[in-house]
């Protein structure tokens, strides 16, 4: 049953919450000590209640997810974990990621009811309304960055990576929507009510516009990522996000996305490579070079 209660909080999907550690490393503090501590923190909390809302959603979604290709196989719709028993387990979850947000930050508790109550609208209402079903996923991954500020005191924090992080999600919001049209394909409209509005052509416009302001709105954010400073080295990581675009469309367009987009980003070694190698670059910049 334990198996059953860790698959139903999706840990595959907590990398997501890897962008609360955003304002700690392009703030300088990612080796201070006690600033890791508390945003280390802050990730576990909100990775269960990310899994608390998974949950709630797997429980509303129980008949579809029942007659859906891939997500018949999850505990709920499966029949692996009871009803009460998820009930249950929310509850002792929510107890626990309410009671260490709150001893963490009063804000950060804060943050933990919006994100649950945007995602509960989300999954009640916001998922029928088209385009707005991937904003609400958007915003979720602002208040993600805003738990990460919430529990650290930081410098400066740039609003250019706001807008990054909105634009960000919705690629890959418009790009698990695009993957589900094609695995769904003719039946998708009765697993997901927007799909049918959706088109294959459409959405991968809507995934070139999103990648396309990514790549200007991260040139803009170069020049002012450290404004106390007058270096502009942040340019130099530029090339590796070009490369991510380029690539991530090149995916779309060999019809290789399969699954869920981040799922792709964690199997694609090129990806995976410049990723890493941008990651590094940021490091270099931000603490060794800047």
């Amino acid at each position: 049953m334990f198996k059953a209660l860790l698959e139903t909080l999706r840990p595959r999907q907590w990398t997501k919450n890897l962008v609360i550690f955003a304002g700690l490393i392009f703030d300088g503090q990612v080796t201070h000590l006690v600033p890791f501590s508390r945003v280390l923190a802050a990730t576990f909390l909100f990775c269960l209640v990310s899994g608390i809302t998974y949950t709630i959603n797997d429980l509303l979604d129980l008949e579809a997810d029942r007659r859906h290709p891939q997500k018949c196989s999850r505990p709920l719709a499966s029949g692996r974990l009871t009803i009460p028993q998820a009930i249950v387990w929310v509850a002792v979850l929510a107890a626990v990621a309410l009671t260490g947000g709150f001893l963490l930050s009063p804000r950060l508790a804060l943050i933990f009811l919006g994100y649950t109550i945007l995602i509960l609208a989300y999954s009640l209402w916001l998922k029928k309304v088209m385009i707005l079903d991937v904003l609400v996923i958007a915003m979720g991954f602002v208040l993600r960055v805003l738990a990460g500020l919430s529990v650290i005191k930081v410098a400066y924090f740039s609003p250019w990576l706001f807008v990054l992080t909105t634009l960000l999600a919705m690629y890959l919001g418009f790009g698990k929507r695009l993957a589900e049209l094609r695995l769904l394909e003719s039946d998708a409209a009765n697993h997901r009510k927007t799909l049918g509005r959706y088109s294959v052509p459409l959405l991968t416009q809507y995934i070139i516009v999103s990648l396309s302001a990514i790549l200007i709105t991260y040139t803009l954010y170069t020049f002012s990522a450290r404004p106390d400073q007058p270096a502009h080295a942040m340019m130099l990581t530029i090339p590796f996000v070009i490369y991510g675009i380029f690539r991530y469309l090149y995916l779309i367009q060999s019809d290789l996305i399969t699954a869920s987009p981040e799922e792709v980003l964690l199997r694609d070694r090129p990806m995976q490579i410049a990723i890493i190698l941008w990651g590094l670059a940021v490091m270099l910049i931000l603490y060794w070079v800047i």
